[in-house]
């Protein structure tokens, strides 16, 4: 069963892809509804999130009603993240009823999008009053963005005044950024759960803290988030924010993105779903990574380079005996397993990839080396993000 997953694209396989999309629908994939008039910064909260430039992020947008659009990160195939936008919200003949049944299920988290300084936002507060009747119970994060409107031609403060209290209002503030900030606070009364004054600024514009308030912000989504969907969020910040390497930028979400989906399909207590299909994503994942550095591959080059990485041996370490080497039990040892072994996987190719286009060969031990130091790293990975004391750990 290895070298029939390994040799072959899973893209035409129906059983594959059918068993593919059921594991989808049960994996816990954050989504973010994104709520806020134009210009509010939605965008630039979800590039500081992912890392993508907003012409892609614009790009990958996805209708899901008359007013709102679906945005999947990396990709529709294997998100990590989803992002919900509303628009239109600055029509007076905007109807939030369409959205609340379309995302009544859909959506775990909100985020308010308002710039600090403006307060023409009866559309807006009328609709949000609607929705939040709807599902009181869904956390709302408002997100007071474009602080530096308060002060033009002036820098944020050096030493970030702003705690994590539900409405932070610090005495030592600018005087025109306190007034507006208490208004809005005001304004939204009942309506937001959690509130984060930041900054998030292009490069060009000169400020010396172009992502003022952003770690603040990833804070509270993580506190806010259900405990299933808070991983995908602690790895994302783990493995992305070092990034320097485009390519590197372009193949760890998907990387990341596959590995949920393995760990997702291990966990679902169905025989035929979990070992099939962690092998077809391992295998479209191979595919997937040759693609972006611009290599072409085979079944045969895959099943030779697999096999140096343990072959069916691995599988079985990883998939059926992994009490014996990952310190979990049961569904959990199997989700952490799958997520491990593809994620080790996925680094392996994509440092061989790295080399071949260097003009280097690596070698089987080489190979087996980078597999090992990645399926350790995976490990910690699942493990920090996966103990009840994970949101701590980021601040």
């Amino acid at each position: 069963m290895f070298g029939k997953w390994f040799s072959r694209q899973p893209f035409d396989d129906e059983e594959y892809l059918k068993a593919k999309d059921s594991v989808l629908e049960k994996a816990p994939i954050p989504v973010l509804w994104l709520f806020g008039k134009t210009g509010s910064g939605k965008s630039s909260i979800i590039r500081e999130l992912t890392g993508v430039e907003s012409v892609e992020i614009g790009s990958g947008y996805r209708p899901q009603t008359q007013y709102s659009s679906l945005y999947a990160f990396p990709n529709e195939s294997e998100p990590i993240l989803k992002f919900l936008d509303t628009r239109g919200l600055s029509e007076a003949n905007y109807d939030p009823i369409e959205d609340i049944v379309e995302f009544e299920d859909q959506a775990h988290l909100m985020i308010l999008t308002v710039r600090v300084m403006d307060h023409a936002l009866e559309e807006l507060l009328a609709a949000l009053k609607t929705i939040r009747k709807s599902a009181p119970d869904r956390p709302v994060i408002l997100a007071l963005t474009a602080l530096h409107d308060a002060y033009p031609g002036e820098q944020h403060p050096e030493i970030d005044p702003f705690d994590e209290s539900r409405a932070p209002l610090p005495e030592n503030i600018n005087p025109n950024l306190k007034r507006s900030l208490q208004q809005q606070y005001e304004r939204f009364e009942g309506l937001f759960d959690c509130a984060v004054p930041l900054d998030l600024t292009p490069p060009y514009e000169g400020f010396h803290q172009p992502t003022f308030g952003s770690d603040r912000l990833k804070r509270a989504i993580v506190s806010a988030l259900p405990a299933a969907y808070r991983h995908q969020i602690l790895q994302m910040d783990r493995i992305l924010d070092p990034l320097a390497d485009m390519v590197k930028k372009k193949t760890m979400p998907t990387i990341l993105g596959m590995s949920g989906l393995a760990a997702t399909a291990a966990a679902v207590p169905a025989p035929w779903v979990d070992i099939p299909v962690v092998m077809g994503l391992q295998s479209r994942l191979i595919y997937k990574l040759a693609k972006l550095h611009g290599q072409s591959i085979d079944g045969r080059t895959i099943a030779k380079i697999s096999g140096a990485l343990g072959g069916r041996v691995a599988v079985r370490m990883a998939l059926r005996e992994s009490l014996k080497f990952i310190p979990w039990v049961g569904m959990a040892a199997n989700a952490a397993a799958a997520f491990a072994m593809t994620y080790a996987t996925g680094m392996a190719w994509n440092w061989y990839f790295t080399e071949v286009n260097k003009g280097h060969a690596p070698t089987e031990s080489e190979l087996r080396e980078v597999f090992q130091d990645q399926f350790k790293r995976a490990g910690d990975l699942w493990k920090v993000s996966h103990q009840p004391d994970a949101v701590k750990a980021t601040e």
